[in-house]
């Protein structure tokens, strides 16, 4: 009995949710029949359901519309400029918005202490560093997270300039001689000091091809006794955050 149950459950869910699609379904062929009636394009209906224009003409194909209506109703604000209109308000209005939120964050900012810098240092390097290899190494495509860690690694961990290397992953059709002095202006790091930059053949589409149009930079010290510290200093703060 218990097992037939069961196998009900199972046969009905489906047949539910096929249920829930098929009303969504007829209340928007009765929305579209009632705006067509009305005197309102099929492009507009579309628009206004979220749904394609061969779905709206399938569906009001039997609805006709007077002249008079069609007159009467295109000062409605039904129309397709209207709507692309309000749409482009809308967006407009939410990144007015977006904007306010984000400056008034920044801000609640103020200068940056060394403690502060410190703390960021380590967290930024236990998302991003390397911690296999028991050496330094932090590696990102945003010049800002390398103008944070470079100024980490040289104003707190007063790590001495002949100990920094660069290290460049681009793909293989980017000017990586143009990567190697972009990298090299954000970091204050010479060419001279890089390592031979590695290029990799890409093989996902062209508008991904060209997302990191200067490549990657890893950040590399050459001390280990640093790593270790950074690995102290973040196991501290996670046992004291507990």
């Amino acid at each position: 009995m218990q097992m037939q149950i069961i196998d009900l459950f199972r046969t009905a869910k489906p047949m539910l949710i096929d249920d829930i699609v098929s009303s969504m379904k007829i209340d928007a062929q009765m929305q579209a029949k009632k705006l067509r009636a009305q005197g309102v394009s099929i492009g507009a209906i579309a628009s206004v359901l979220e749904v394609s224009k061969s779905s709206v003409s399938l569906w009001v194909r039997d609805i006709k519309i007077t002249k008079q209506q069609d007159i009467r109703l295109r000062s409605l604000p039904f129309t397709t400029e209207a709507i692309e209109k309000r749409r482009t308000s809308r967006l407009l209005n939410e990144e007015v918005k977006r904007a306010k939120v984000i400056n008034q964050a920044c801000e609640e900012i103020d200068r940056i202490s060394d403690r502060e810098l410190w703390l960021m240092g380590i967290m930024l390097y236990w998302a991003e560093g390397g911690k296999t290899q028991r050496m330094v190494r932090f590696s990102n495509g945003d010049p800002k997270m390398i103008k944070i860690m470079m100024l980490f690694f040289r104003k707190i961990c007063l790590v001495p300039e002949e100990k920094f290397r660069g290290y460049i992953h681009i793909h293989s059709h980017l000017d990586h001689k143009m990567a190697e002095r972009y990298w090299s202006e954000i970091s204050n790091i010479p060419t001279k000091k890089f390592f031979k930059t590695y290029r990799k053949e890409s093989k996902v589409n062209d508008s991904s091809k060209n997302s990191l149009p200067y490549g990657v930079m890893d950040i590399y010290v050459l001390e280990t006794k640093l790593f270790f510290r950074i690995s102290g200093w973040a196991s501290g703060i996670f046992e004291k955050a507990q």
